[in-house]
């Protein structure tokens, strides 16, 4: 197994990709701290984990506080021992406004869990990596930190800062053997893909569009990039932006 006797804290593991990656990192023999937002959801990953057997805790945390950031990593450090892998996927849309209709607070609240969440999760576990000797941190960005996505200001600003503070920490803690990579998806089937189209399904010629191969991708396929970072497979890796989009940003 390629996570045998790891530890795994992922962010957004409630649901879409968060939830696949750690049902995935678990079959792989690691140890899962499911962190969300919504309770409910992340206790029903972790009780997916361990009815197949594996080892799981769910924690409620709200990623774009520190409070919430630092006790989320406590609770994974008590409960399960040190993260050597934190996975920072928990995310949201915001709403799809022009820069000048957008709320101050809608902006900000994007830029809070998307980018100020990611800063947080990597700066309350480093500490503990640093004592493990080293691990792997992946940040989820996407291609809107890529491209430029009309009404989508606050969300490509943040995605864009995923990277950019990616590439900081893989300079500043790679001297402590832990490697910091982000993942940039295209278009996903997800709650979240579903919610942008008003709940229902994208059209033959939308994914056309945006998708050389002709469909969106499945979580799993971002859950299996994220696998490849956080193992040894990816030794070598770090402080890059890896691209799974079906092509989007070459079409």
């Amino acid at each position: 197994m390629k996570l045998a006797n790891k530890i795994a804290l992922i962010t957004g593991a409630g649901s879409g990709m968060g939830r696949v990656a750690a049902l995935m990192f678990a079959k792989e023999g690691a140890r899962i701290a499911a962190i969300d937002i919504d309770e409910k959801a992340a206790l029903e990953t972790a009780r997916m984990i361990e009815a197949a057997g594996g080892k799981a805790i769910g924690v409620k945390a709200d990623v774009s506080k520190s409070a919430d950031a630092q006790a989320m990593v406590a609770a994974t450090v008590d409960q399960l021992g040190a993260p050597h892998i934190v996975y920072n996927n928990a995310g949201i849309e915001g709403k799809a406004e022009s820069i000048v209709q957008m709320a101050d607070e809608d902006f900000d609240r994007v830029i809070a869990i998307n980018l100020r969440g990611v800063w947080l999760g990597m700066k309350h576990a480093i500490p503990h990596m640093i004592k493990n000797g080293g691990g792997s941190i992946i940040n989820t960005a996407s291609i809107a930190a890529l491209v430029g996505l009309r009404n989508s200001s606050a969300y490509c600003a943040a995605k864009a800062g995923v990277i950019a503070i990616t590439r900081v920490a893989a300079l500043e803690y790679g001297r402590y053997n832990i490697r910091v990579n982000a993942i940039c998806p295209g278009a996903i089937d997800t709650p979240m893909v579903s919610r942008i189209q008003g709940g229902g399904t994208m059209s033959d010629r939308a994914i056309h569009r945006i998708s050389t191969l002709g469909r969106i991708g499945k979580p799993e396929e971002i859950a299996k990039m994220a696998l490849f970072l956080a193992s040894d497979d990816a030794s070598f890796a770090t402080g890059a932006p890896f691209i799974v989009d079906g092509g989007w940003t070459v079409s």
